[in-house]
């Protein structure tokens, strides 16, 4: 067979399948060319998912007749003046955009300068150039693209519905809007509004949050922390949501370097390490990072699609994203989202709790009061101090020297989780606060603290152990033990010594102190059940917080203790010096906050 040249229309037509898989990629490439020729806003229309119309109008630069003519050609560019592939600060580079879709559509450029007396047109058709016309037209470019893929009939065979590919398009345009807040975008479906995006004003963060909440929603706005590092040149800004507005996929976390929008997995394992302590595994927070990298450390030339990058000190990256992150937390305090009421009260409906049987043989010359066990004195004797309770609890100690006494009459302005006012079913505090009510759930939130307590020990030269009067026996199959036992030496450090002791069986001789009473069978099965699941060569230190929350789980107040009102109050002022107090280990809140006015709300009074 003899080798040939392969005509430049069918090189085309190859190199368009690599550039343009579907209308979203066509659409990226034009709008991403929009950005560049410094556009402020950038209009977007299509029509059946991009199939039968796309039409892309900006105000940017600009082009004169003869760049039209050269930038439907392939490999032709504006954008590497110096042919340099290491300095690279725009999002095109590669000159291939507009010749590829050329090559599989009817392609029309309509494009003039803001100086020029008139603009110029040329069209496209599978590769087939027209000649220059003078066209009337507004400074900027206009793109419309007419019959994708009509020259590639094998590639429409792959695509999905148009709503489904409508839905890559306006994808594509969000991800491009977060990181260009300064640029309006609209898109629309026919004339149909899917999409409108005024441009941002103020600072950086003004500017990228108010962009965030009109994408990603105004919950994420009122939720999100603000990142700020910078680490040898490069620099990290953003917004991180906190852990108990999270999501069950990772499609609300979002990624730009020096304002491209990227997909990395070194940006993801730097997010699970971060919520590590306050999610569960299977739920993802909702990020927007923005990273700055000298040009020189960065290689965007990896992929057509350049959603990839390579930097040239991947740990230095991956190290700043995770201390940023963890730093953001940390700050947050005990702050939980206020999507936590919004589904509490969205969840209670007006009549809804079963109102029981009515008692209708009350004499009508009784009154409640006349009753021993009437419902006034059942709630009188509930909101009354319980002085009966052990005081031993190893929850928060009423004698901490942090620890005010509280009262009914004190100023709640003072404490952000109020005052605890009673406590139902022996599981959740009721707290007031200044302008409502909190709930708290015990378990979940002296969890929290003690896991915090367990780390900070750590921290600081390892956990205080408790040995046990009588050492306990925990029966295992042989392999669990074997593995447990193989760890010895880092559970020693946090706090826990075992032993082997005999085939299939562990002896436990001490416990880290702050886990108190608790239950050392079930602790030493669930970190065995955890060591079986997890990569046995992972070293427990790598899987601290899953050991530690494990370990606070044990080790704190249970459902169903009473707890009377100064160790309830310990509890809240503990809650609120603590970082992370308002989620659990597994993501889930520790309390729910209603304002007066959601409350009123509920009862009609609003």
């Amino acid at each position: 067979m003899t080798i040939r040249q392969l005509p430049k229309n069918l090189v085309n037509r190859i190199a368009a399948g690599e550039v343009v898989e579907r209308p979203a990629s066509a659409v990226k490439e034009l709008v991403e060319n929009s950005i560049d020729a410094g556009a402020t806003r950038v209009d977007v229309v299509v029509r059946n998912g991009g199939r039968t119309q796309v039409i892309i109008t900006d105000n940017g630069c600009g082009m004169s007749r003869e760049e039209l003519k050269i930038a439907v050609e392939r490999h032709a560019t504006s954008k590497l003046p110096n042919d340099d592939l290491m300095n690279i600060s725009s999002l095109g580079f590669r000159g291939e955009a507009l010749a590829s879709i050329g090559a599989v559509s009817r392609l029309k450029l309509t494009s003039r300068r803001l100086n020029d007396e008139s603009a110029w047109s040329l069209v496209v058709e599978g590769g087939k150039l027209s000649s220059t016309q003078p066209a009337a037209h507004s400074p900027g470019t206009r793109v419309e693209i007419k019959d994708l893929f009509y020259a590639t009939p094998a590639r429409l065979k792959f695509l999905k519905t148009p709503r489904t590919e409508l839905g890559h398009i306006s994808e594509a345009i969000k991800r491009l809007a977060m990181s260009h807040p300064n640029i309006g975008f609209t898109l629309k479906d026919g004339d149909r509004n899917l999409l409108q995006l005024a441009p941002a004003q103020g600072d950086f963060f003004d500017r990228c949050l108010e962009r965030l909440g009109a994408i990603l929603g105004q919950d994420f706005a009122q939720n999100a922390i603000a990142i700020s590092a910078e680490r040898e040149g490069i620099f990290l800004n953003g917004h991180v949501g906190l852990p108990t507005l999270n999501r069950g996929n990772a499609q609300m976390q979002f990624l730009f370097v020096n304002g491209r929008p990227i997909r990395d997995k070194l940006f993801y394992g730097a997010l699970r390490g971060a919520y590590r302590d306050f999610l569960a595994s299977d739920r993802y927070p909702m990020v927007a990072l923005f990273l700055k990298v000298p040009t020189e450390n960065l290689d965007v030339n990896v992929h057509p699609a350049k959603t990839e990058v390579r930097f040239s000190d991947a740990t230095l990256v991956r190290g700043l994203i995770f201390s940023a992150v963890k730093k953001g937390l940390t700050e947050a305090g005990h702050l939980a989202s206020t999507t936590v009421a919004d589904s509490t009260i969205a969840a209670i409906q007006a009549g809804s709790l079963p109102l029981g049987r009515r008692n209708t043989t009350i004499s009508e010359h009784s009154s409640i009061g006349h009753f021993p066990n009437g419902p006034a004195n059942q709630v009188r004797s509930f909101f009354s101090p319980n002085n009966d309770f052990d005081a031993s609890l190893t929850a928060p100690s009423s004698k901490d020297e942090n620890y005010h006494s509280t009262t009914c009459d004190e100023d709640l302005e003072e404490y952000p989780l109020g005052v605890a006012r009673a406590q139902l079913h022996e599981t959740y505090i009721i707290a007031q606060t200044s302008d409502g009510i909190a709930i708290i759930d015990q378990h979940a939130a002296h969890e929290r603290l003690v896991h915090e307590r367990i780390k900070k020990s750590l921290k600081s030269g390892g956990v205080i152990r408790q040995g046990l009067l009588i050492p306990e026996v925990v029966e295992l199959n042989e392999t669990a033990a074997e593995r447990l036992n193989r760890k010895k030496y880092e559970l020693l450090e946090l706090g826990l010594a075992i032993e082997a002791f005999g085939q299939g069986a562990i002896i436990v001789r001490e416990i880290p102190a702050l886990l108190g009473d608790c239950n050392i069978q079930r602790l030493i099965c669930d970190l065995a059940d955890g060591l079986t699941e997890a990569d046995e060569t992972l070293a427990l230190k790598d899987r601290l917080g899953d050991v530690t929350s494990k370990m606070a789980c044990h080790g704190s107040v249970r459902a169903g203790r009473r707890l009377n009102s100064p160790e309830m109050n310990a509890l809240l002022r503990e809650m609120e010096a603590t970082p992370h107090s308002g989620q659990c280990s597994h993501g889930r809140p520790t309390y729910v906050e209603l304002k007066l006015k959601d409350i009123e709300k509920l009862f009609g009074r609003r």
